[in-house]
């Protein structure tokens, strides 16, 4: 029993430690060892040297790269205006009086075209500031409705995203970021419906009690509109990284010959294990080369690969100090317990033993790559075992653990809800309440849906 209740109390304290601003970077190995000594473990030195940093290091192996091009790709679109072309143009297009459908809509065009969510976030305040301001919108419902276009369903539905949690599961299950299309594309559109439903009933609701923008003092640097780059040209690299993607995984590599992944230098492994994770890399690549030469002029190339590099580095190894967190936590006899509890929910079901496992272990994270990480590093074997012996398509597990990992994770702790306050000038007080209910809840409904049709209706 003290070995369950060293693993509860650890998890408490992360995510409150997380939630008062601590660094995961250093409380993750710290209540890790915490957990270790409470349930009487060997060595706190032998855990966190041969299970936290080799786990950390194996994350970071596999998805550094992708981390790394993602951001400077970021910068490269910001620097080129590419990103607030984008932004400006639907923005434009929808008009004010549809000031959140706008925001969202385009923080969903950028995010699925592979630009970071921080990013996003950067690009698409100033324009949320505008037309929230001009349509009267309350500003407190802005991170609601960036989480909404960038936390959601394209972090984890929508076919073909490159977003991390949607390419971590094709390592484990040989598939790739379009796995099960027909189910992720009934979730983003179901997801998107039901959000725009609470957000809409939240504006009304505000008009109906008088209730404005605010008296908030934006300090924003003034971007001529005038002066961005055309809508058609900025969103080039967004069909890039789709189109590149999708070729490279259904055409390029079953025609070439792999067979050398197969040798001990390269781990002995396959090409559908790496394929997924292959193909985002190139995508983004050729779709980074693109901007730059399009505006070799205009962007600070050098300044842009600079910053972007060490940008990659607090969220890579945030969420790789998450995954080591939890291969020490899986290390514990506490872990077998609540291990059996989660497959004893459906022991002949692994697709709702997946969901579980993977919500819950990305609320205690309060990541969503992280959450999954864990998940598929102590269960995804035995998930695979499972499938393969009833005959079901593993694409089915990779779209049910993506969408699961995008619920939970959206808990007060999270990083990256935590970021995007700070960064409209806000408070959980303020805006949490709409993020939990737009995001986090219908996220869960989202799990549920995409539960019942796979056990329905299979892949599609």
């Amino acid at each position: 029993m003290l070995e369950v209740i060293s693993i509860v109390l650890s998890v408490i304290f992360l995510m409150f430690l997380a939630y008062r601003g601590f660094s995961v970077l250093v409380i993750s190995p710290v209540l890790a060892l915490f957990a270790v000594f409470l349930s009487g473990g060997e060595s706190l030195l032998a855990h966190y040297t041969q299970i936290f940093m080799v786990k950390l290091g194996d994350f970071a192996t596999v998805y550094f790269p992708l981390f790394l091009l993602s951001a400077i790709f970021g910068k490269i679109m910001e620097n080129s205006g590419y990103a607030l072309s984008i932004a400006d143009y639907i923005s434009n297009k929808i008009g004010s009086e549809k000031a959140v459908l706008a925001i969202v809509l385009s923080c969903s065009v950028l995010t699925y075209g592979g630009i970071s969510l921080f990013v996003v976030v950067f690009a698409v305040y100033p324009i949320a500031v505008e037309l929230f301001r001009k349509s009267d919108v309350p500003k407190k419902l802005i991170p609601c409705a960036v989480a909404v276009g960038s936390f959601t369903y394209t972090m984890t539905s929508t076919p073909g995203s490159p977003a991390i949690p949607n390419v971590i599961p094709s390592q484990y299950f040989g598939t790739d970021a379009f796995a099960a299309p027909g189910i992720g594309i009934i979730a983003t559109i179901l997801s998107l419906i039901l959000s725009m439903l609470w957000l809409n009933y939240q504006v009304r609701l505000a008009r109906q009690n008088g209730e404005g923008y605010g008296n908030y003092q934006d300090n924003l640097i003034y971007v001529s509109h005038d002066k961005l780059p055309s809508f058609w040209m900025a969103v080039i690299p967004v069909f890039i990284v789709i189109s590149i993607n999708y070729i490279s995984v259904n055409h390029v590599f079953p025609n070439m010959d792999t067979s050398y992944l197969q040798s001990e230098k390269y781990g002995a492994t396959d090409i559908q294990t790496v394929k997924g994770n292959w193909a985002i890399i190139i995508a983004v690549f050729f779709a980074t080369t693109f901007v730059w030469v399009a505006n070799y002029k205009k962007i600070d190339i050098i300044r842009c690969i600079n910053n972007g590099a060490v940008e990659s580095l607090a969220p890579i190894f945030n969420t790789a100090s998450v995954v080591g967190y939890g291969a020490v936590i899986n290390s514990l006899p506490g872990f077998a317990v609540v291990r059996n509890w989660i497959l004893s929910l459906s022991p002949d079901n692994p697709i709702i033993s997946s969901a579980v496992a993977t919500g819950v272990l990305s609320g205690i994270t309060g990541s969503a790559s992280g959450g999954l990480s864990i998940t598929l590093e102590t269960l995804g074997a035995k998930y695979l075992e499972m499938i393969n012996a009833i005959g079901m398509n593993p694409e089915i597990m990779h779209r049910i653990v993506a969408v699961a990992s995008g619920s939970l994770d959206i808990l007060p702790h999270n990083g990256a809800i935590i970021s995007l306050l700070a960064i409209c000038g806000l408070t959980h007080k303020e805006s949490y309440k709409d993020i939990f209910v737009s995001s986090l809840l219908v996220q869960l409904t989202m799990t549920v849906v995409v539960v019942a049709i796979a056990m329905t209706f299979g892949s599609f």
